[in-house]
Parts: structure tokens; C-alpha cells; sequence
């Protein structure tokens, strides 16, 4: 399995963003499997023809979205989609339930929104 991505030039999204868009969606429709071995920084960089600080910035992205997962010196891998997934909606709760104390909000109304909210996007 080989990593497939391609950088336009001419494009009016950044290179980071094109690389991070492409990455993220690859291991989120499943081309790039869980544990899936990433190329390093330079490697990437060096065959993209992007500066290595382009790739690093991506990778960094992709790692705080919980898309990729460094292991030290073993490299960088594809992360369980789950588990991104599961940090990913634990963080925007913790962001909401703050957000509806800062605003007066009892927990009974915060817990009204989010219920209408999730009706409105899972019932639709």
C-alpha cells in the first residue's frame, strides 16, 4: 500500500492544508488503514517537493485532529478512527458545557439544546 497524494501549486488552499485534507481523508475512508505506517517529514517533503516544515505543520494538524499518532521514534501511523472520533466529540462537549454555564444556562436547558440539536441532526 503506498500513500497517494498530490499538491497543486495553483491551488488557493496552502499546501499544509491540501496535504492535510487529503491524509484525513484518506484514513477516514479507510485507503489508509489503521496503523498504517506515514512517510517521515523529509521523506514526504523531499517527494512532494514541499519544505519539510510544510509537511511537519500538517502532521501536526492531523495528529491534534487524532487522524495520525507519532510513536516516538517508530514513526507515524494512521490512529483509530474511533478513537479520534470519541476525542473529538468529548472535546466539543467539554467546549459546550462550558460555554452553557458561561451563558446562565441550567444544566436542564443546556441538555434541552443538545437533545433538539441532535434531532435536528440525526432525524433529518
Amino acid at each position: 500500500m503506498t500513500l497517494r497524494i498530490s499538491v497543486d501549486a495553483r491551488s488557493t488552499t496552502a499546501p499544509y492544508e491540501q496535504l492535510r485534507a487529503q491524509i484525513s481523508e484518506s484514513a477516514r475512508s479507510g485507503e489508509l488503514p489503521v496503523g498504517f505506517k506515514l512517510p517521515t517529514v523529509r521523506g514526504l517533503a523531499e517527494d512532494l517537493g514541499l519544505a519539510a516544515n510544510t509537511v511537519a505543520k500538517a502532521y501536526k494538524a492531523l495528529e491534534a485532529d487524532g487522524v495520525i499518532e507519532t510513536r516516538g521514534r517508530n514513526g507515524t501511523f494512521v490512529a483509530a478512527a474511533s478513537d479520534a472520533a470519541s476525542r473529538l466529540a468529548a472535546t466539543a462537549a467539554a467546549t459546550y458545557a462550558t460555554e452553557a454555564r458561561r451563558l446562565g444556562l441550567t444544566r436542564e436547558q443546556a441538555e434541552t439544546a443538545v437533545a433538539q440539536a441532535l434531532r435536528a441532526t440525526y432525524d433529518a
